[in-house]
């Protein structure tokens, strides 16, 4: 992926926009490229007042960068330009994400459990296939539910990477050390290795570097390997810090931990699941309860292209990690709004199947899946599909399956010589009738 430097820029010129305040119409141009942290790429292109340049208006920017900058990483001169956009959004995740008062009004108790396995499940599936795993995710799910032996790398891939999320989760209140970050590697990638013996251990020379996958053309050649044991120590001083000199908000400071650990690449492989990882570590260890139902690296996956921009971008301009902060907030943001509206969804699912619960003696599942019958007349499922869907034994979906039938519900249908599959029964529409009669008339 190539990406066009931005201009050089003196000492002088900054320095003469720090003092010289644009105007009202350039000001307020500046905060809306600040509030996303655009880079020079789209900026270039913006309708610039008569007074303005592309160019001016690009100094200016960097001036008002350059007044919030922080420095995050010595090694590296790796800095932050912190805008009011990041700190109203971390503020926000604050009041929705950390403590404990907030628990049970964002999930369901009785369906926490069922919401968790769900987005663990969908964390270690998009994270792999972002690293090549071609697995769907019907079957992944089904694998991961039915704990299956890896078929191929694919497989192997996402059943490592669900096994280092519970791993972490269990781990979560631990100090990070150099043992404990291999153990995760290890873990990460066992199997899965072109040389099996590189799990676990870092990289110890420089033949690594970050090819785009499709021109395989290098964009990113890590430091040197003799670098990786300060930059260990270093990492886990940063991580571990109750009290740092420079305060950096913790949502932030896991963002800066994802993306070192993807900028110096301290392994052979896996360096990507292992930063993803990292931060998902690092945010429970802060408190950041909601981060196991989050979904992070399915709106990630969905995103690829701006997520690899966001780390060419930092390093294309002066190491500024603005550009990889703005994108990995962007990110939790839509994370958190794809949870609420999977609860809304779910909830209004339970909502509507609950009034099937009254009209005979069902369960939650059994009434759910009336409502499909009731919602989509020629729909049918088998009884795998309604494994997946609950979360369930093969046992409990027959179970569920056979109460139906009895009552003539559902009806059975062969797909073959061995596989059935289920349909709306002749009572159904009969059940149907009475209910909504009995709706109208209250």
């Amino acid at each position: 992926m190539e990406i066009e430097r931005p201009p050089h820029l003196s000492k002088k010129d900054l320095f003469s926009a720090m003092l010289h305040q644009p105007s009202a119409h350039v000001g307020d141009m500046i905060d809306k490229i600040n509030e996303t942290f655009e880079y020079w790429d789209s900026i270039k292109y913006k309708k610039c007042p008569k007074d303005c340049t592309p160019l001016q208006l690009w100094t200016f920017v960097k001036a008002a960068r350059r007044i919030s900058n922080i420095k995050v990483w010595d090694k590296y001169d790796v800095r932050l330009s912190l805008t009011n956009s990041m700190q109203k959004m971390c503020h926000q995740f604050d009041m929705y994400w950390g403590g404990s008062w907030g628990n049970n009004s964002i999930i369901d108790t009785n369906n926490k459990e069922q919401y968790l396995i769900s987005s663990l499940m969908e964390e270690a599936i998009y994270s792999s296939q972002m690293e090549g795993a071609a697995t769907t995710r019907k079957v992944a799910k089904e694998m991961l539910r039915k704990k299956m032996t890896p078929r191929d790398k694919s497989q192997q891939m996402i059943h490592n990477n669900y096994q280092t999320i519970q791993y972490i989760v269990e781990h979560k209140d631990e100090p990070l050390s150099e043992e404990l970050l291999l153990q995760i590697h290890r873990l990460m990638t066992d199997n899965t290795m072109q040389n099996l013996e590189d799990a676990g251990r870092f990289r110890n020379n420089n033949d690594v570097v970050v090819e785009n996958g499709i021109t395989h053309e290098t964009v990113h050649t890590p430091p040197s390997y003799k670098d990786i044991p300060q930059f260990i120590k270093d990492l886990c001083m940063f991580f571990n810090d109750k009290y740092p000199r420079q305060f950096i908000h913790p949502i932030i400071r896991g963002i800066v931990i994802h993306f070192m650990i993807s900028f110096v690449h301290p392994f052979v492989d896996g360096n990507g699941r292992t930063a993803r990882a990292m931060f998902f570590w690092y945010m429970l260890k802060e408190g950041y309860w909601l981060t196991e139902y989050l979904s992070i690296s399915r709106v990630i996956a969905r995103s690829k292209k701006a997520y690899e921009k966001a780390f060419l971008y930092t390093e294309a301009d002066g190491m500024d990690i603005g550009y990889f902060v703005a994108y990995n907030l962007k990110v939790l943001e839509q994370s958190f709004q794809q949870l609420q509206n999977y609860i809304k969804r779910k909830q209004e699912e339970k909502k509507a199947a609950s009034l099937f619960l009254r009209m005979g003696n069902f369960n939650e599942r059994q009434a759910q899946i009336i409502k499909l019958f009731a919602d989509d007349p020629n729909a049918f499922v088998t009884i795998k599909d309604l494994e997946i869907r609950f979360g369930v034994s093969p046992t409990t979906a027959k179970t569920d399956i056979i109460g139906l039938l009895e009552k003539e519900l559902v009806a059975e249908i062969p797909l073959n010589k061995v596989k059935r599959a289920y349909v709306k029964g002749s009572k159904l529409v009969e059940l149907v009738d009475k209910l909504t009669s009995e709706q109208v008339d209250k």
